[in-house]
């Protein structure tokens, strides 16, 4: 697609909707048409958002305002079940939508509302929304008006073992994902447990025994990946940096770890945000922190002990705002990497 294209932003003053924002004011085929905030509405973000300051000083509008806007693409970085409903007026008007929140990321309604205690607002648009995890459904996105941006949890865990259930001579029997998240994953809202003094020093463990709602998207990926059902043990930590993921994720398998290597770096080959590193090079949070890019590597596996994958992303650039402009690069045909290298 040729020229630029005018985007919105619902949703622009959380950390995933200003990390959008410094993508896109590099961007070079895209024009910024409105910011939304129902918080700050009436200000100026950069007032908001002082490191803004001339890149961008678009006052923000109220939510309501923001439906007489006609952008090319709306992304939505607001919680689930307000971000559906606030983008059903554009996609009624033929609008491309890319939503960072859960809204559309699992396609069984009952299963959504299990997970998010509230019945799905538009379930007759699950079936039309594609999984935005670029690596695996590329040609989908291409193709699509409705994208479902991965959970970052999700990424890190899905990008190192979708390539093995993919590989039909492949067994996976158990997957214990253990995963470890700056505090910004908690989003921008006040809660007394992403409170400095509560998180400064400490670490420790939240929402494990199956309970965290990434649980569904990554399960129903997996499953769909192998042809059968799939089931992960997940516990995810909170660690006292700002932001990136680490998950350390043991896994029972045919495989060895060199042959789990060799595997993920044929069906990655040529990606231009996969790393795939060797054993003794174990990736780093510090080493994709402010990048799109994702770290891997397999290793462990001897005497009959489990495979251990490694794998690093920056929560709210792979593991969100830049993954949602991958996926908008994918679908407007666009340079995949625009904006992001």
């Amino acid at each position: 697609m040729a020229g630029k294209i005018k985007i919105g932003i619902l949703g622009a003053t959380g950390y995933t909707g200003v990390e959008l924002v410094k993508i896109l004011k590099h961007h070079p085929q895209v024009s910024i048409a409105f910011v939304s905030s129902q918080s700050y509405a009436d200000q100026r973000l950069s007032d908001v958002f002082p490191e803004l300051k001339m890149i961008c000083d678009d006052v923000l509008l109220a939510p309501e305002k923001t439906l007489e806007q006609s952008p090319d693409c709306v992304f939505s970085c607001l919680p689930h079940a307000t971000s559906a409903a606030l983008l059903m007026p554009f996609i009624k008007k033929g609008i491309k939508v890319i939503d960072l929140s859960a809204d559309f990321r699992i396609k069984d309604p009952d299963t959504y509302e299990k997970w998010y205690k509230v019945p799905h607002p538009c379930p007759d648009l699950l079936e039309k929304a594609v999984f935005g995890l670029c690596e695996h459904n590329r040609a989908e996105i291409a193709k699509a008006t409705i994208i479902a941006n991965p959970g970052c949890y999700s990424s890190s865990i899905m990008l190192p073992l979708l390539p093995l259930f993919k590989d039909k001579a492949t067994t996976l029997s158990l997957i214990i994902a253990d995963s470890k998240s700056g505090v910004s994953g908690a989003g921008r809202s006040l809660k007394l447990t992403s409170h400095f003094v509560e998180v400064h020093e400490d670490f420790k463990a939240y929402s494990i025994g199956h309970s965290h709602r990434h649980i569904p998207e990554i399960e129903q990926e997996f499953s769909k990946a192998a042809g059968k059902p799939v089931a992960i043990t997940f516990s995810p930590h909170l660690i006292p940096t700002n932001r990136g993921i680490l998950s350390t994720i043991y896994i029972t398998t045919n495989r060895t770890a060199a042959e789990c290597l060799d595997i993920v770096k044929k069906a990655y080959a040529g990606e231009p945000f996969v790393r795939v590193r060797q054993p003794e090079d174990l990736p780093s949070i510090r080493g994709v922190a402010h990048t799109n890019f994702c770290d891997m590597t397999f290793t462990g596996g001897t005497d009959d002990r489990p495979i251990i994958a490694v794998c690093t992303i920056d929560n709210l650039v792979k593991g969100a705002s830049g993954q949602a402009v991958q996926n908008m690069n994918i679908m407007f045909g666009f340079t995949e990497t625009a904006a992001l290298l």
